[in-house]
């Protein structure tokens, strides 16, 4: 049996998204339109396929994207998607000869990290991938949250007005643009995110037309966007009984977030609201004056980063005390290892090799799993994935590299 890895020509394309989709357990057709659009969007240098005598069976595709860190500043990123292995292949080393020769090449190529959202937890932890930002998403029974629904309008002098899908890509990327370097964990979205998030562009899905609302502030600029959609549920009693799913809210104010989630449990007949992704510490429940009548459904890891270059990735965050730390961070693949000494401070940081003695000995999943300031360098060290060599290092650490606020990927890639 001769199994090849390598890139994927245009015309065995059709074949690679046969095998993309039969891991994903889709349909393995699809539309010649949607082929189209793929393989236009798709880097073929960066496309890349396991071969069976000439047969697609392994699937792995990345693409350039910017991740937003703890303090606004965006890096560049080596975005992973589209991993697959068809079940007949699996356990043949299949996806650990894509996944290193990608990751070689995005470090060759200046990115700083990478970045997945992974479909299973025990996969990628052994390419040195971390689990650096989590989502919740919660259910909310409506009649018990406590608005007062005579009072649906923002009371601060804002608006809420319902747009359709043009003004979505006509205001919602500026939007997106203000509001992503106060969100560590956001990625990119490039024109094309909004044509497929507004219905323009087909990504292989059955498209059914949301409905969209913005709130603008008293000055009128726009601070809120949420898109969301209503099923039709009656009760035997000819009661209504609708659910809202909110498919993406982005907002760069608490009252606009305030506005847009109170705006959604007015609707008349809705009795739920479905939040869909959102920050683990995320201020919804807290905007009701019953915080209970929103009940958490989902709690799982979600956006997992992968650092390539430890000293520009650990550079271009900001630390929330000033501090030193020696890091011995440890890689298989030879691509982030070394001993490295960091000066943090709330304005910045310089991370340089050194012989010095090692504070912190990790690997660098757990380096990735730090780095957004989700996890817990105390934690890592009572679980032994962290190894203390001075006593009082893991606090440190912990001081430094944790926030406020929880990071937040509000996009699936």
């Amino acid at each position: 049996m001769s199994l090849e890895i390598r890139t994927v020509a245009a015309s065995e394309f059709p074949d690679w998204t046969r095998a993309l989709d039969t891991g994903f357990l889709r349909p393995p057709v699809t539309s010649d339109e949607v082929l189209a659009d793929r393989l236009a969007h798709s880097d073929p240098a960066r496309t890349r396929g396991a071969f069976d005598n000439g047969r697609c069976v392994g699937t792995f595709r990345s693409f350039s994207q910017e991740l937003t860190t703890v303090g606004g500043a965006v890096l560049s990123a080596d975005a992973v998607s589209n991993v697959t292995v068809t079940p007949t292949h699996r356990r043949r080393g299949l996806l650990s000869r894509m996944m290193y020769a990608d990751l070689a090449e995005a470090k060759e190529r200046g990115d700083a990290v990478a970045t997945l959202i992974a479909a299973e937890y025990p996969i990628y932890g052994r390419y040195g991938f971390g689990p650096a930002a989590f989502t919740t998403e919660w259910e909310i029974d409506v009649v018990r949250a406590g608005l007062d629904p005579r009072r649906p309008a923002p009371d601060d002098g804002g608006r809420i007005d319902l747009i359709d899908g043009a003004e979505v890509r006509r205001t919602g990327p500026e939007l997106f643009e203000r509001f992503r370097p106060r969100q560590p964990g956001t990625v990119s979205r490039d024109e094309r995110w909004w044509r497929i998030n507004t219905g323009v562009t087909p990504n292989g899905h059955p498209w059914t037309e949301p409905f969209h609302a913005v709130y603008r502030s008293a000055a009128g600029l726009v601070e809120g966007l949420v898109t969301y959609s209503a099923d039709d549920t009656w009760g035997d009693r000819k009661q209504p009984l609708n659910t809202v799913s909110v498919r993406k809210l982005i907002a760069t104010t608490p009252a606009a977030e305030r506005a847009l989630w109170h705006f959604l449990c007015s609707i008349d007949w809705v009795t739920t609201v479905r939040t869909g992704h959102r920050a683990p510490d995320d201020l919804l429940p807290r905007f009701l004056p019953d915080p209970r009548a929103a009940r958490i459904v989902t709690q799982a890891d979600f956006l997992w980063v992968r650092i390539l270059d430890s000293v520009r990735a650990l550079e271009a965050r900001t630390y929330a005390a000033q501090g030193t730390l020696v890091l011995e961070i440890h890689d298989k693949a030879g691509l982030a290892g070394g001993r490295f000494r960091l000066d943090a401070s709330v304005a910045g940081a310089s991370c340089v090799p050194t012989d010095e003695s090692a504070d912190i000995t990790l690997d660098v999943r757990e380096l990735g799993a730090l780095y957004l300031g989700d996890e817990s360098a105390v934690r890592l060290a009572a679980l032994g994935s962290l190894s203390e060599e001075r006593p009082g290092a893991a606090a440190l650490a912990e001081a430094l590299f944790r926030t406020p606020r929880r990071p937040w990927c509000p996009d699936i890639f």
